[in-house]
């Protein structure tokens, strides 16, 4: 039976009467109805067609958050071609890599990033441009192809947090089992909902957020085209736009605590999510008591389409990920695929309807991320499960530190790091002494106008921590190495053995 993503996302609305009703508002004055929207996506898909793209085409999308990327993005959906969003702020040698790694047919940009693009291979339109213009309002066939929930849809980039980008491909179902689980189960999402997300669309998480969790809801979004965010900017959207969802990441929700912003910025929020990092308790809890909103902290993966582990609202475990979302299997193992008792540490291992299908032309890592049999697919990272089925995370598995033969979870030593008043974030790798041995070092940032040292840091730990697992080194920075959706670079910060 046909199953198309782009008519589900927008079609159908408007087949249902809610034409009228407004998909985006965007902070530069854009406000796009789902009727405007559905004509839009109809032009560019016509468009698209006239440039010679055809089903199975890939189609790099270099876009910052706008309602251009949500009509491009849906439009490739609708004649069968494949989006491949990727994070526009990379420098253009390192787009240059992804666009050959898809093969692309042809790469679309914001107008913002358009300088030094020239030396990317194949077809380039520029939004703003002639060439856009004619694109995105064309005539002509601007119908559905014949697509399944099978049908490949989008491919999504892997962050880069551990270097080279692989890209994962997804199917157009893919879309709406992520709807289906979490946005549904967890979130409870309807028509009246507003999201505003920090996540940018080009990441699964920010695409979740932005694009698919709102359209299927018939729900509005507010995009914010500004790379990076800021507390102060974000603020005044929240004030303007008043969402009912907010979507962060832990880096932003500390810089949100530490701001001057007012504390009833969040008062039309009934939620707020984290993911792309685990969020440490202690800033859960200076963002609750200061905003009054709970933040559901969860796990999910560019493998996995987004969020298949969380948190629930009135029942949160700060400084946990909580219990997989319905439609999600989660085990612990050993190195053998052991099932792994409450309480001891193990890999995390995850099954469901929305993984990606492999890593295109990269069949090396897809043996080593899907090739586990019966759908189980691995994460990547250390975990711990409780008696209740509360899930800690413990830190990527190849970050794990054997200090004097004892294993030592960066993320515990950071959970204590980030209780100091003065420290706004940290992380923490492993170092090799002159003598060979393994030692935790922790990498910290200040909060604005304070003040930490070494020994501040050491000290705090002692009593806290026990002696193996304390930095024997501190090093204070101006910012942590990430990733554009937030996530910590800790093999930058790490030492040659």
């Amino acid at each position: 039976m046909g199953w198309n993503a782009s008519e589900w996302l927008v079609d159908r609305h408007v087949a249902a009467g809610a034409g009228e009703r407004l998909a985006y508002v965007s902070t530069t004055g854009l406000s796009v109805s789902y009727a405007d929207l559905l004509s839009r996506v109809e032009a560019a898909a016509a468009g698209l067609r006239q440039q010679g793209v055809e089903g199975g085409d890939r189609v790099v999308l270099v876009m910052l958050d706008s309602v251009d990327f949500a009509v491009a993005f849906s439009a490739c959906l609708r004649i069968g071609a494949i989006a491949v969003p990727v994070n526009p702020l990379l420098p253009w040698r390192d787009i240059s890599v992804i666009v050959e790694d898809a093969d692309a047919t042809l790469t679309l940009i914001s107008a913002e990033r358009a300088a030094g693009s020239e030396d990317v291979a194949g077809r380039r339109i520029v939004t703003g441009s002639e060439a856009w213009d004619e694109l995105a309002n064309a005539e002509g066939d601007g119908s559905l192809a014949d697509t399944t929930q099978d049908t490949p849809g989008f491919w999504l980039c892997t962050s880069g947090s551990t270097g080279r980008p692989k890209l994962a491909m997804h199917r157009h179902g893919d879309l709406r089992v992520s709807v289906d689980t979490y946005a549904a189960t967890v979130l409870d999402i309807t028509e009246d909902d507003r999201f505003f997300s920090v996540g940018p669309m080009f990441h699964a998480y920010g695409l979740g957020n932005s694009l698919t969790f709102p359209l299927s809801a018939g729900a509005m979004a507010v995009l914010e085209p500004a790379r990076p965010p800021t507390p102060a900017r974000v603020a005044e959207v929240v004030s303007h736009h008043t969402p009912t969802l907010f979507f962060g990441i832990p880096a932003f929700y500390a810089a949100l605590n530490a701001s001057d912003i007012p504390d009833d910025t969040f008062r039309s929020v009934r939620l707020a999510v984290s993911a792309a990092e685990s969020l440490p308790a202690e800033t859960w809890h200076r963002f609750h008591d200061r905003f009054g909103v709970e933040i559901l902290d969860g796990i999910g993966s560019t493998e996995m389409t987004h969020i298949f582990l969380s948190n629930r609202a009135g029942d949160v475990h700060p400084g946990t990920t909580g219990v997989p979302v319905a439609g999600y299997e989660v085990r612990v193992v050993d190195d053998d695929g052991i099932d792994r008792d409450a309480g001891v540490p193990g890999h995390l291992w995850v099954r469901g309807d929305s993984a990606a299908s492999g890593y295109f032309r990269n069949p090396e890592a897809t043996e080593a991320t899907f090739g586990l049999g019966g759908g189980w697919a691995r994460t990547g990272d250390t975990y711990v499960r409780d008696k209740d089925g509360v899930h800690t995370y413990l830190g990527r598995s190849d970050d794990m530190l054997r200090v004097g033969g004892e294993w030592v979870a960066p993320a515990e030593v950071e959970a204590t790091i980030i209780e100091h008043p003065s420290v706004l974030e940290v992380a923490v790798v492993g170092e090799v002494d002159d003598r060979g041995i393994t030692r935790p070092v922790a990498y910290v940032v200040a909060k604005p106008g304070s003040f930490v040292s070494e020994a501040d840091v050491i000290d705090h730990c002692r009593g806290r921590l026990a002696g193996y697992k304390r930095p024997t080194r501190v090093v204070v920075m101006d910012a942590l190495p990430k990733t554009a959706t937030g996530k910590i670079q800790r093999f930058k910060l790490r030492q040659p053995a």
